[in-house]
Formats: C-alpha cells, structure tokens, sequence
C-alpha cells in the first residue's frame, strides 16, 4: 500500500443505489428490505477519500494515515457486512469524508461565513494549537488533533473559490447521502405508520481514545472526561441512565429502551464487565439523532404514532476495538500509512452488531 492520498476521481458523482446497503439485494427490492426491516443504519463520518476537485486546497502535509484518522473509517466496511448478514436492517453509507461537511452538524446558514470563522480563530491560536470550533465546525480546516488539513487562500478570491469548490462537490456525495437518508426514513415511516411495530434510526461512529502526533503516531490520550469505553457509548441526549437531562434537549429515544440497547449490546458483544457499554458517556449524541428524534417528536404531537414505536440513538464505537489490537497497536507507531482492513475482525464485529440487535427486539 503507498503512503499517497486517496482520492475520489474528478466528477465522480454517487447514486443513491451505491450507497445503500441491505442484505439479498439480488433477489430482493429495496422497498422488500424496508417491509423486513426495523433499523436504518447511517454512517456519516465513514468516508475516508477526498474527492480530487478539492485535492488542490489540502496542506501538502497531509498524509494517508492523517486523513484516514480524521474519519470513522473503520465503519464502512463493519456497517457494510452487517448489512449482508442480517435482513433486519438497512444501511447508507456516506462515501465522502467530513473534511467536505460534516453531516452529523447541521448545516450552516452561510456555509462560506462559518468556515472563514472557523479559518480565523484557527489562525489567531496558530498552527498545531488547540481551539474552539465550537459552532462553525460543519467544515473543519484543522483535524481533530489540530493538524491543519487545508491550505487556506490568502485572497478573498480564493477563499471564495474554496469555499464554491466544497460546496459544489459536495452535492456529488455527501448530499447524495443526506437525501438517501431522508427518503429512506420516509419509507421506514410510511410502511412502519401503516403496519405498525418499531422503528429506529441508528447513527454508527467510531473514535480512538488517542490523537495524532505530527509524526503520525496516533498516541496522545485524550482526556479522561472524553475518553470512550472499551466497545461502545449509546446516546439518546439524555443522563447517564437515558433519562431526561434538560428539558429543552428530550432524548431520542426511550430511556428504558436505550439501557435494553445497552444490555443488548453486552450480550452481543460478549464484554468482559458492564462498563465497557456505557449511555451518554462521553457523548450526548449529535445532529443526526437530533433532527431525528425532534421529527419523531412532532409526528407524535401532530397525528400520533400508535403501534410504532419510533427512536434513534448514536453508536460511539471504541476505534481501537473496530480495528482490533494489532492494528490499533501498529498506528501507536510513526507512520504515514493507514492499517491493513482484517476481514474476520470486521466479520466477528458485523456478526456481534447483528446479536446485539437482535437480542435487543427480543427484548422488546
């Protein structure tokens, strides 16, 4: 494998068909997957490569393990298998990465203001500092580990071409996705409104407890607060328990269900002691459940969804225990590669997602 970036082909432009993912796709229709199924899998942040028609706005710094870090990338190919093997669910798949917009943020009013605050505050704290992107982060100029991934323009010309460059690119592949995963919900809806039963929709992620060094060394622990437990957070906005924590902020899913999903997942996942699945520890969950649980919300307060239980809820994977031991332990070293995929490990993950979910309905 080379150490060059991996980049999407100028004018690539995705199909809603080649990002949707359900299993028996050969003998079965999409509106068929949606009459078997109760989940709807989303995957935001699991696009790694960068379309080339932005590749001339990168830092020439960057490398492949740097830009395959600032990803969940580890959830394609997990997310992708469990959809082959379990005819309960349905998946899409964003194919661009969060460098174009992050669509777990909502997205901004004026795109090109957030992003030159963004550039600012960036600047004014200086290369390689930490800051605040508190608000204008929907397109990052800095990693997470506060590398800075793009090569910002001097000229407002330029910035502004940048700025026109993201916006147009990402109607190719990430809006691709966010209108896949519109229409799909209303077809959960519409069948799950008639038929009745449950409905969820589940925002797949994943996050190492260590950031990158300038070396690539992905070794510098987060701090204790932020740090995820051994296999997975589960997040509906609510407290530690999946109860309400603030009025103005109702969770997305029913608290009761929410600590089933958290038992069901320490059946699936076999774990070693109840901790290494927690609620809303370290993250509340982000806009996907958000827009998502105040849409079920409204339904319920309009029209009333009697005999559908709908909800959504954030999976925050551990990276470290997606990529499995020898690979988290490798990028523990300088480089500027990323990891060989292991094809069983993802194998036994997919399988464990599907006994969990599983374990979970019987449950209900």
């Amino acid at each position: 494998m080379g150490t060059s970036l991996d980049l999407i082909p100028t004018g690539t432009v995705f199909t809603p068909e080649q990002i949707t993912h359900y299993a028996d796709s050969d003998t079965r229709t999409l509106e068929q997957a949606i009459a078997d199924a109760d989940l709807l899998v989303a995957t935001p942040h699991s696009g790694a490569a960068i379309p080339e028609e932005v590749a001339e706005f990168l830092s020439p710094e960057l490398t492949r393990r740097l830009q395959y870090d600032f990803s969940d990338v580890a959830t394609a190919s997990i997310v992708r298998r469990w959809a082959e093997i379990d005819p309960r669910i349905v998946a899409v798949i964003n194919p661009h990465p969060r460098l174009i917009r992050d669509p777990n943020r909502r997205k901004p009013d004026d795109v090109r203001a957030d992003l030159a605050a963004a550039i600012e505050r960036v600047r004014a704290a200086g290369a390689w500092q930490k800051v605040d992107l508190t608000g204008v982060d929907a397109i990052r100029p800095v990693t997470f580990s506060f590398f800075p991934i793009l090569e910002i323009p001097e000229t407002e010309a330029g910035l502004q071409r940048l700025v026109d460059a993201f916006a147009d690119t990402a109607e190719q592949g990430l809006g691709v996705y966010e209108r896949t995963r519109e229409v799909l919900t209303d077809m959960f809806l519409e069948h799950g409104l008639t038929h009745g039963g449950a409905f969820t929709r589940l925002s797949f992620h994943d996050t190492m407890n260590t950031t990158t060094t300038r070396d690539g060394a992905v070794n510098v622990a987060r701090a204790e607060a932020d740090r995820l437990p051994d296999v997975v957070a589960l997040s509906n906005r609510g407290d530690h328990q999946g109860e309400e924590r603030d009025p103005a902020d109702r969770p997305t899913m029913d608290a009761a269900a929410l600590r089933a999903l958290a038992e069901a997942h320490r059946e699936g996942f076999e774990v070693s002691h109840p901790e290494a699945v927690l609620l809303n520890q370290p993250y509340l969950g982000s806009e996907e459940i958000r827009a998502a649980g105040a849409r079920f919300g409204a339904m319920r307060a309009e029209a009333g969804t009697a005999g559908l239980r709908l909800g959504a809820v954030q999976a925050e994977f551990l990276r470290e225990y997606l990529l499995g031991p020898d690979a988290a332990a490798e990028l523990q070293e300088p480089g500027t590669d990323w990891v060989a995929e292991d094809p069983a490990h993802i194998d036994a993950i997919a399988h464990a997602c599907k006994r969990a979910w599983d374990a979970y309905r019987d449950a209900q």
